[in-house]
């Protein structure tokens, strides 16, 4: 059985590969969603859009099913925390995602123009919400939540859904969507030709150079803005049970960049999900498609990379009750749990790997509006 305090970072560090694996894996069906009205001009064109992640979306739908377990199990008073705070965000991302599964299997049912179009902009809806308030949490996170804990560790919110929807928090919205969309776009260029290629190419242009803009600015200001960090300034018994109130935590503007201060490697995180975007801007004008993708999912683990090496060791800061801020070594389920579950991770992530991996070389390829009109019967 591995220690109590290396579980705690390998598990803030699993945390963050599922986060990952979701932006990469269910994100490029979401930016294909987002791009499905502007990209298809006509019900073939869209179809041939829908079936390139038709076969793929629901499966992958693991790394967020499996994210959201791993937060429930792992880090339980964040899970009880963040969902009873934002608790309307996240019931809006629930509705958007139920456009998903009906859009999928319902939309190519009917052959009516109405029907299909208004499926299409609910599949638009599916893809482009849950990134929006995704970043607008993120944000959110970075200016604290308004939470607190009484003395038996029950939290109370005291803030309102209106107030995640600040400046500074749209903007990290704005990144979100726009990462989301970029990866969402290599994929989409690599699986299409043509027309719907030209036009895929373009807009994932666009939102790649809206994302770096808006990431460096989001940087911008956090550093000269009036957005205060977290830090810990009495000492930690990384190996104590949880107890998030028995630690002294004090704000200052320097708080987000004490990482970055002191381990100056980690500068290559922002700068990979810099260079990432613009590489994959070089890569599909060239016609490397593939190589793209490769190179906007580079840029999706530096974008989170970032964001996450800047807040350790919180994970959902409080601006409250800063003393109540919750983080990696006070947050955590016990030794037992975290070991069963490390173990479990190490049987089932390979295997969702494999699965995965199996599935798209067995239906990679081009899918062309002849293959749509070929197989005009197909299930999207």
């Amino acid at each position: 059985m591995l220690d109590y305090v290396t579980l705690k970072i390998i598990w803030w560090v699993l945390v963050g590969v599922l986060l990952v694996g979701f932006a990469i894996m269910d994100g490029h069906d979401m930016g294909v969603g987002t791009l499905l009205p502007f990209v298809g001009k006509t019900d073939d064109e869209r179809r041939v859009v829908i079936n390139t992640v038709g076969p793929h979306w629901d499966g992958n739908q693991v790394w967020f099913i499996t994210g959201g377990g791993a937060i429930f199990a792992a880090w339980p008073l964040v899970y009880a925390t963040a969902f009873s705070g934002f608790y309307w965000a996240m019931l809006a991302v629930l509705w958007a995602l139920f456009f998903r599964p009906v859009g999928f299997d319902y939309r190519s049912k009917i052959q009516d123009k109405r029907w299909r179009n208004t499926w299409d902009w609910g599949l638009f809806v599916g893809g482009a919400v849950p990134p929006l308030i995704f970043g607008v949490a993120f944000g959110n996170l970075f200016q604290g939540v308004p939470f607190s804990f009484d003395d038996s560790l029950v939290s109370t919110y005291s803030g309102s859904f209106w107030a995640l929807l600040n400046p500074f928090a749209l903007l990290v919205g704005l990144v979100s969507s726009a990462m989301i969309t970029m990866q969402g776009g290599t994929y989409l260029a690599h699986r299409t030709e043509g027309e719907i290629q030209a036009r895929t190419i373009t807009l994932t242009k666009y939102a790649a150079l809206i994302m770096v803009a808006c990431f460096v600015l989001a940087g911008l200001w956090l550093r000269f803005g009036n957005i205060q960090g977290y830090m810990i300034s009495s000492v930690i018994d990384p190996t104590a049970l949880p107890d998030p109130l028995a630690k002294t935590v004090i704000r200052s503007t320097d708080g987000w960049w004490q990482n970055y201060t002191a381990q100056p490697l980690i500068w290559l995180l922002p700068l990979l999900g810099i260079a990432g975007a613009i590489l994959a801007i070089i890569l599909m004008h060239h016609g490397k498609t593939l190589s793209a993708f490769v190179a906007s999912s580079f840029s999706i683990l530096g974008v989170i990379g970032t964001a996450g090496a800047a807040m350790f060791p919180f994970v959902m800061p409080s601006s409250t009750n800063p003393n109540a801020s919750l983080t990696v070594w006070d947050s955590v389920s016990s030794h037992l749990t975290l070991n069963i579950m490390f173990i479990a991770t190490v049987i089932f992530i390979p295997l969702i790997i494999y699965y995965t991996s199996w599935a798209y070389h067995v239906m990679r390829g081009k899918v062309t509006v002849a293959d749509i009109r070929a197989n005009d019967h197909s299930a999207y």
